[in-house]
């Protein structure tokens, strides 16, 4: 429970769409404040457990499990947030993800408990888990970089994500010119090449909408892995870091067209439900290595 405590912020309403997604994961995962609130918590579970004198114990167990949130989250694909533009949040990969364990905290309560050695295979997974993750990253990136090199394409901006429930198949996107590549890759695969999907972006529309706040906001909180498309006189900003071709997590349209020009609308989410029936079998090919394209 204390694990979860510094996201509830996301109930917080801070006057629109785009700035409740940015501001998330910013004051409320600041590691002086959950610093500050595991005394606070400690002295609530100790008087929950009669007072038994285990005060200094139940701060460390809740400050670990408080302090290792944000410094999970820092290493996801979302990363952290922060509340002024100025600030640049810390960049990674997927380290992290899906190992909200908190095994240091895990290992400090069995140690106290008195609880048998055997129960330390769970948190050692969870470090397991999180060293594979590292390295299959780290190998994926490897291999993009080595193939963008033979393209003549050294200097293109690129992330390297995996896809969804495994570490096994890994989605790269790269950055262009006009638009974005979106290509995958399996450890099962044949071979290294990726083959790569284009889809254009029309970022020209960016400087007409001037200093359109939503978008510079969400310019640098996406680190410039962004989409931007005029559909129906609006225009749509995409976030190419949680999703996939066609559909994104975060969406959102930020201006509509009136006539030649560009008038700023409070931002609106965009919602996209993906077809599972078609997504998960493609899925699980993929994981096995089988050349399939995505479901579009």
């Amino acid at each position: 429970m204390a694990g979860t405590l510094p996201d509830l912020d996301a109930l917080i309403d801070f006057g629109d769409a785009v700035s409740n997604m940015t501001h998330h994961r910013a004051e409320s995962h600041g590691l002086f404040f959950v610093t500050l609130a595991a005394p606070l918590l400690a002295w609530v579970a100790n008087r929950l457990h009669g007072g038994d004198g285990l005060f200094r114990r139940w701060c460390l167990a809740l400050w670990l499990a408080l302090f290792t949130h944000p410094l999970l989250d820092a290493l996801t694909i979302y990363g952290p947030s922060c509340s002024s533009h100025s600030a640049s949040p810390l960049r990674g990969g997927q380290l992290f993800s899906s190992t909200r364990c908190t095994p240091a905290a895990a290992v400090a309560c069995w140690r106290w408990r008195g609880a048998s050695m055997p129960l330390a295979g769970t948190p050692c997974l969870g470090v397991s888990a999180c060293i594979w993750r590292g390295l299959a990253h780290a190998h994926v990136e490897q291999i993009v970089r080595a193939q963008l090199a033979q393209q003549g394409q050294s200097g293109a901006a690129f992330f390297v994500t995996p896809t969804p429930f495994n570490t096994v198949a890994w989605r790269i996107v790269v950055m262009r010119d006009d638009g974005h590549a979106e290509g995958f890759y399996s450890f099962f695969d044949a071979d290294r090449h990726i083959e790569f999907d284009t889809f254009a972006s029309q970022r020209a529309l960016a400087p007409q909408l001037g200093n359109n706040p939503a978008l510079l906001r969400m310019a640098w909180f996406t680190h410039g892995f962004y989409s931007l498309r005029e559909v129906q006189g609006r225009a749509i900003l995409a976030d190419l870091r949680m999703g996939q071709e066609p559909g994104y997590v975060f969406q959102f349209a930020l201006a509509q067209r009136d006539g030649a020009l560009w008038k700023t609308i409070k931002p609106e989410p965009i919602g996209y439900r993906g077809d599972v029936a078609r997504a998960l079998p493609w899925l699980w090919a993929r994981i096995k290595g089988h050349d399939v394209p995505p479901p579009r």
